[in-house]
C-alpha cells in the first residue's frame, strides 16, 4: 500500500519539476533578448526576470528535482526486479538530470551578469525536456510492448517537428520586425 503513496508523490514532484524545466528556459530566452534593449529598460526588465528566475529555480525546480529523485529511488528500491524498459527510462532520467545541470550552469552565468546564449539558442534548448518527457511517458505506459524502431522513429519525428516549429516562429518574428 505504501508503494502507491510513494508513486503518487513521485508523480507530483515529476510534474512540478517539469513545470520548472519548461518555464525556466523561457525566462532565459527573455533574459537573452532583454540584453538587446537600451537602458533603463534593459536593467529594469533584467532585474525582474532575475527575481523570477531565482524563485522558480531555487524555490520550485531544485526542490522538485531532489524529491523526484528521492521518491523515484524509493520506488525502484521497492521493485522486485528491474525490467528492461525501466533501464531505458533511467537512462532518459539521467539525461534529464544532466539537462538540469546545464540549466544550473546557465543560471549561474546569468546571476553573474553573463548572457552567453541568444534567445534562439535558448528556444532550441527549451525543447530538450519535451523530447525526454515524451520518451519517458511512452516507456512507462507502453513498457515492453514498445518497438525500439517505432519509438526512435517517433522521437526523431518529434524532434523534426519541434525544430521546424522553432524555424517557422523565427521566420514569422523576422518578418514582423
Amino acid at each position: 500500500m505504501a508503494f502507491f503513496y510513494i508513486k503518487a508523490l513521485h508523480i507530483i514532484f515529476v510534474v512540478t519539476w517539469f513545470a520548472g524545466l519548461f518555464y525556466l528556459p523561457r525566462l532565459l530566452v527573455y533574459l537573452a533578448e532583454t540584453q538587446q534593449k537600451t537602458e533603463p529598460e534593459k536593467s529594469i526588465i533584467t532585474a525582474q526576470l532575475m527575481v523570477m528566475t531565482k524563485r522558480l529555480w531555487y524555490g520550485i525546480t531544485w526542490p522538485s528535482a531532489v524529491l523526484t529523485l528521492i521518491f523515484g529511488g524509493w520506488m525502484w528500491w521497492l521493485y522486485p526486479s528491474t525490467p528492461s524498459w525501466l533501464w531505458i527510462k533511467l537512462a532518459f532520467v539521467l539525461l534529464l538530470y544532466l539537462y538540469h545541470g546545464s540549466l544550473q550552469v546557465i543560471v549561474g552565468k546569468h546571476v553573474r551578469g553573463l548572457f552567453p546564449y541568444t534567445g534562439q539558442q535558448m528556444r532550441i534548448w527549451n525543447e530538450v525536456p519535451t523530447v525526454i518527457l515524451v520518451a519517458v511517458v511512452m516507456l512507462v505506459v507502453v513498457k515492453e510492448n514498445m518497438s525500439l524502431v517505432w519509438g526512435l522513429a517517433g522521437l526523431a519525428a518529434l524532434i523534426v517537428l519541434l525544430m521546424s516549429g522553432i524555424r517557422i516562429y523565427k521566420a514569422i518574428r523576422q518578418r514582423r520586425a
